[in-house]
């Protein structure tokens, strides 16, 4: 009789401690996304070597980007609609500065995107939602 029962008292407690990690482990939070749709661009090769206006040293080779608005360091999504190609940029720039464009894009992403003949595209751009957004109920 003990020996039957042991097989269920060795399996009972891995059993609950399994059901304890599947069960009460943290859930990921779900990231609210925003989306604009807009026009980019890319970097000319002179400014190569320049600062940022993070600071930082620009290098086209990198996967960053301009932004007039988003926080230094917003990871965003910038998707090519026209071939379905995207890439992930981060902001550490201030820009564009001519009407009508949403981003300026380093020549490493604008490669990653197959834009580098045409220049200017339209793009549509994924960031999580700004916490102060989604304080304000937008």
């Amino acid at each position: 009789m003990k020996l039957s029962k042991l097989p269920f008292c060795s399996v009972f407690p891995i059993f609950t401690i399994f059901l304890c990690f599947v069960y009460c482990s943290p859930k990921e939070e779900e990231i609210e996304m925003e989306e604009i749709e807009g026009k980019a661009s890319y970097y000319a090769r002179r400014f190569e070597g320049k600062k940022t206006a993070s600071g930082e040293i620009f290098e086209n080779q990198e996967l960053t980007a301009a932004h007039r608005s988003l926080p230094f360091d917003t990871e965003v999504e910038v998707v090519n609609p026209e071939n379905g190609k995207s890439v992930i940029v981060r902001i550490n720039d201030r820009g564009p500065y001519r009407r009508g464009k949403v981003i300026d894009l380093t020549r490493a992403a604008a490669r990653e995107l197959g834009m580098l003949d045409s220049g200017v595209i339209d793009v549509i751009i994924r960031y999580p939602k700004l916490a102060e957004d989604i304080d304000k109920g937008q």
